[in-house]
């Protein structure tokens, strides 16, 4: 699948009692004619959109006189694509909590509790105002058809992909139409064929969600990791069991890493969960009480890497979110030598290790700083590379050699400079260079000369 994205922004709009109207640009993603490529038309197409989630509750620090709520096309346009959300936007009430608090997840989203209404929001104003705090806001629609109906059933169904980039959070949710009362005055949105309310607008709610606060994570080897990822439905449950898959995808294969069933409706329901990794595993009870369908891996291994896809799935509806695992260890560095001592009539040769780090991504560059200057140069011949060597557990071992020719002075400092992804700061080795050592035929010389005036000396 080719994925299209389109990059919008927020756009606020205040009212007078202390909410919020945001408006999103969106791309409206439709399956195109033709096979695509040279020979026809594209796989998919686009077309603009605008979804406006309504009522959003902001912080008490927001200035309401300056902003506006929004206000429709005062002449409803049947080609204009405009999705209007009614209700709680719970999706920007969850985006602004995860500013401000640690837990990740601060939402009821079970049956056996009603769900939380709109609550006001600390430093929301920074989400509503995204394009302002240059944040890329990514939001796509399409049209979703849930399993066991008919694809253009009534009401209509929608996806929405929404992540914004500088938060590193995403959601996917899906949208459900809601009734028009009809008459002789409605329109028709001419490129979906759904009929519009009076302003125009496809009114719709949201009425299930999966989200993440994380897109990307780094983990080290031999560690645990935490792969965030929640649901939510509205108030009336849309089925009376939920279920969960986990998967990894990595390298052109995919395999289950855990899955869980689980009653909604009854806090001593049976639960089943199945983990096919050793180690990874979900809190049933978080998952009833929030929505919180967390899994949690230990000891990684480098096999761990790669795309994790968390499905939940409610009856006829299901959403995912992807988040991909890198497994990072810091290479163990050190010198060939000890003590590195000035040969005068050969050059001698040193070598940098780098042992036991993983990914292969490594760099490394050697300095010399003479006793007479201030700052490092840059061998001018960086020597050369061994071939990587991999160990049993996947991680990489190198090693760099480096010629110090006799000329050099005493004094110098020699210096080995690793790069590696896995540290945030490169790590330095050094050697300084020791002055020659006397020659042994001098000192046997010396010491028998020494012998003999001491003998001389005693004799006399």
């Amino acid at each position: 699948m080719i994925e299209v994205l389109f990059f919008g922004c927020f756009l606020t709009f205040v009212n007078a009692d202390g909410v919020a109207d945001v408006v999103l640009s969106c791309s409206l993603v439709e399956e195109g004619a033709g096979l695509g490529g040279m020979g026809g038309g594209a796989l998919f197409t686009r077309t603009p959109a605008t979804l406006v989630l309504r009522d959003v509750p902001v912080g008490p620090d927001e200035s309401l006189d300056t902003l506006t709520p929004f206000v429709p096309p005062s002449v409803p346009d049947p080609d204009l694509i405009l999705f209007e959300n009614k209700g709680d936007s719970f999706f920007l009430q969850r985006l602004a909590s995860v500013s401000v608090k640690s837990a990740p997840f601060v939402l009821n989203l079970s049956r056996s509790v009603p769900a939380v209404s709109s609550a006001e929001i600390p430093n929301a104003v920074m989400l509503l105002h995204a394009d302002c705090n240059e944040l890329e806001v990514m939001c796509e629609i399409s049209r979703y058809a849930p399993r066991g109906l008919p694809e253009r059933s009534d009401p209509a169904y929608f996806m929405v992909s929404l992540s914004v980039e500088g938060l590193d959070i995403s959601t996917s949710l899906i949208l459900q139409t809601l009734p028009v009362e009809k008459d002789q005055s409605t329109l028709t949105q001419n490129k979906l064929s759904l009929p519009l309310s009076q302003s125009g607008t496809l009114q719709t709610k949201v009425i299930f969600l999966v989200f993440s606060n994380i897109n990307s994570v780094s983990a080290p080897l031999r560690g645990d990791v935490l792969l965030n990822c929640g649901f939510k439905q509205e108030e009336t449950s849309l089925a009376p069991e939920v279920g969960l898959e986990w998967r990894l995808q990595h390298r052109g294969k995919g395999r289950k890493v855990l899955e869980m069933k689980r009653e909604l409706d009854n806090t001593e329901g049976a639960t089943v969960v199945h983990g096919e990794r050793k180690g990874s595993s979900v809190d049933a009870a978080q998952a009833l009480r929030e929505g919180n369908v967390s899994m949690s891996l230990t000891e990684l291994k480098v096999g761990d890497e790669g795309t994790y896809i968390c499905t939940v799935n409610l009856g006829n509806f299901h959403a995912q979110q992807v988040i991909q695992l890198h497994i990072v260890q810091p290479p163990q560095v050190s010198l060939s030598e000890e003590k590195l001592i000035l040969q005068k009539s050969s050059p001698q040769t040193l070598s940098c290790h780098c042992a036991k780090y993983y990914p292969l991504d490594t760099q490394m560059e050697w300095f010399f700083l003479p006793p007479t200057e201030s700052e490092p140069k840059l061998f001018p011949n960086q020597g050369s590379l061994s071939s990587h060597r991999q160990h049993g557990d996947g991680t990489f071992s190198l090693s760099s050699h480096i010629t110090i020719p006799p000329s050099f002075s005493p004094g110098t400092k020699i210096t080995c400079k690793v790069s590696h992804p896995a540290m945030d700061e490169p790590l330095y080795v050094s050697i300084v260079v020791e002055s020659p050592q006397p020659d042994s035929y001098w000192w046997v010389l010396g010491f028998l000369v020494v012998t003999v005036l001491f003998f001389y000396q005693v004799m006399k």
